[in-house]
């Protein structure tokens, strides 16, 4: 699977489905693997940051250099893993655990309230202000039981996020 040139043999594909928990059917997982030669130009085996850059959905979310972070150096594998949690057989749980890592910027398994707060700014821009942010950051927190000083793990971050009418409804077209 390192290099992109040859083909995905049934247990290169079957190797993907396990490690990304069956979140994608066998023929989806060709499909991707399709897409990620398409973006592979170098073919050194992983997708760069320009590469992802290249295309425009990718490059115009305001999150894409948080997420950049997470995605430096994916080979296939990873990238199918990435791509999972935007599959509509991906459980809620896998969702938040996806949004987390994107919060959880410095990889510390915890994440402040400044954390939440970038990721707002980043999504919000100028359409409110940063006391508006603050505002609702504070709220969303204290009704699940923390405060703004409170260091959120996963486990609070999935209990926060359960408690709010969170709908993960942006999911990859693979065919």
């Amino acid at each position: 699977m390192g290099n992109t040139s040859s083909m995905l043999t049934q247990y290169d594909i079957e190797e993907v489905q396990d490690h990304c928990n069956h979140t994608f059917s066998q023929q989806e997982i060709v499909s991707l693997y399709q897409r990620f030669c398409q973006l592979d130009r170098s073919g050194g085996g992983f997708i760069s940051a320009d590469e992802f850059l290249s295309v425009p959905e990718f490059a115009v979310n305001p999150l894409s250099q948080r997420l950049l972070k997470m995605l430096y150096g994916l080979n296939f594998k990873e990238f199918v893993a990435f791509l999972s949690a935007f599959s509509s057989r991906a459980t809620l749980q896998q969702k938040i655990k996806f949004i987390f890592k994107v919060y959880d910027s410095d990889c510390n398994g915890k994440v402040a309230f400044s954390d939440m707060l970038d990721v707002l700014r980043d999504l919000t821009g100028q359409f409110i202000s940063e006391q508006q942010r603050e505002q609702v950051l504070t709220h969303v927190l204290e009704e699940s039981g923390y405060t703004k000083d409170s260091l959120l793990s996963i486990s609070d971050f999935v209990k926060t996020l359960c408690n709010s009418d969170l709908k993960m409804e942006v999911e990859v077209p693979v065919d």
